[in-house]
């Protein structure tokens, strides 16, 4: 990463930021076309910093120096949840850098159509002695996407063929035809029979995280149908297989 543009920042934000903008302008390309670059946008443009110049997909960049985990900061809360209610949020790059030397670690791209409210968490407001005291801020979990929602570009320094990133976010695309009021549930069934970690699973295991799908959407009161029916989406969207007599196959 070019490293020498941080040096007249003082603050570690703005040096990464402007480290990392430059790089992606660079190295980032389209995950949902052919095209193998991004346009940098304007500076403070809310919540986009790349748009495709082929396809116009909007992309954001968010980059941190500890490796990516279960969670990364991102902008207002009011906004993603609008975005997530709308039009859906942009596609996201989450990347982990070494500050030491500016290497790009590991970086990964979550599709904007695998987003939902589960997925966001409010912060507290800012304190009063910030310059925007009382803007509310959330954190993304990342832990809460399903495994194929984290699709790998680099991983310990290593890329990933273009063309797996792309067959992988095709796999995906799918779900941008689920409605957004309707997408949160689909993504946290899915979420949960990707966490088994097994090709095939049987209902009853699933039926394992209804205390968490609850706690998830407390305004459901009838877990186990809305598990069913999530599963006969996954089957129809193209991402599980009905073996019969409540067994299942991931496609």
């Amino acid at each position: 990463m070019p490293g020498e543009l941080a040096r007249p920042y003082r603050s570690l934000s703005q040096k990464a930021r402007v480290v990392s903008e430059a790089w992606g302008a660079e190295n980032l390309y389209c995950a949902n076309c052919s095209s193998d670059s991004l346009a940098q946008l304007a500076a403070n443009t809310r919540a986009v910093d790349f748009r495709c110049p082929e396809c116009d997909s909007l992309f954001q960049l968010k980059c941190q120096s500890k490796p990516l985990g279960r969670q990364i900061a991102d902008a207002g809360f009011d906004a993603m949840r609008e975005a997530i209610s709308q039009v859906g949020p942009t596609n996201l790059f989450a990347l982990h850098y070494s500050p030491q030397d500016w290497l790009v670690r590991d970086l990964i791209i979550v599709p904007h159509f695998a987003f939902s409210m589960s997925c966001i968490r409010k912060r507290n407001p800012l304190r009063p002695q910030a310059r925007r005291h009382g803007h509310v801020l959330c954190t993304i979990l990342l832990s809460s996407f399903p495994s194929d929602a984290k699709i790998p570009i680099v991983t310990d320094g290593t890329p990933t063929n273009p063309k797996l990133v792309r067959e992988q976010y095709a796999r995906l695309r799918p779900l941008a035809n689920v409605k957004h009021d309707a997408r949160g549930w689909t993504l946290d069934v899915l979420n949960a029979v990707r966490r088994l970690g097994k090709e095939e699973f049987t209902l009853a295991e699933i039926y394992g995280f209804a205390g968490e799908l609850a706690r998830l959407h407390p305004q459901n009161e009838h877990i186990e149908p809305k598990i069913r029916q999530q599963l006969q989406n996954l089957r129809d969207l193209g991402f599980v297989r009905f073996l019969g007599r409540g067994n299942y196959r991931i496609w």
